[in-house]
């Protein structure tokens, strides 16, 4: 018996503007966009996520800091995706059980890649923010999460994003489900390289 996972995004009006399904790994999934129910959850996420990814790249008790400033400004990020006269991007949840395990973001050109690419990406909406609890990663949560943004993206005839990382780890599976990178920053982070892609929506829709 196949895995299915729904996908449900709401429009400004909080009126949904698609609900879809598909084969997944894990049962029951369910994506969604933010709601004041997921915040705690999704914050669990981030500090849970975040200081697990610096710890794999063997970073963890050199910068504290840095991954403790991040943590705080995805949680300003939630928090500003709920307030609609600010926010102009999408905040998505993967929920198994009404628990957030994964999430991801869609909105305007972070300060790294503009820096990057010289502001050339400044017209560019960023993909951003995709976390999954580490229990949950390398069974399609992420890839589940990255779907459902492209579709989103599609149908509001969004043709491009962008993304980057600094994570070695994570830029591994990046290389191999986005190809080739725009741009390679080397030595941008004080043990890695910053990788900038600039990617088709159309590549990506089935």
């Amino acid at each position: 018996m196949k895995n299915f996972c729904q996908i449900c995004v709401w429009d400004k009006g909080r009126r949904p503007t698609h609900l879809r399904g598909y084969d997944a790994m894990i049962n029951d999934l369910l994506i969604r966009q933010l709601t004041t129910d997921d915040i705690e959850s999704a914050y669990q996420v981030f500090e849970t996520a975040i200081p697990d990814a610096f710890e794999k790249e063997g970073l963890g008790f050199l910068y504290k800091d840095l991954y403790r400033q991040i943590i705080v400004d995805k949680r300003r990020l939630v928090d500003a995706s709920l307030d609609h006269l600010d926010w102009d991007g999408l905040f998505l949840v993967a929920k198994l059980r009404e628990t957030v395990i994964g999430t991801i973001s869609f909105g305007i050109c972070g300060d790294d890649i503009k820096k990057c690419t010289d502001s050339h990406f400044h017209s560019i909406g960023e993909l951003g923010s995709l976390y999954v609890l580490p229990c949950y990663q390398n069974q399609g949560v992420g890839s589940a999460l990255i779907k459902a943004i492209v579709m989103h993206l599609s149908d509001q005839g969004i043709d491009q994003f962008c993304l980057d990382s600094g994570y070695k780890r994570a830029q591994k599976k990046w290389l191999k489900k986005f190809g080739a990178p725009y741009k390679v920053i080397k030595d941008y982070w004080p043990v890695s390289d910053q990788m900038i892609w600039l990617c088709k929506v159309s590549d990506f829709i089935e």
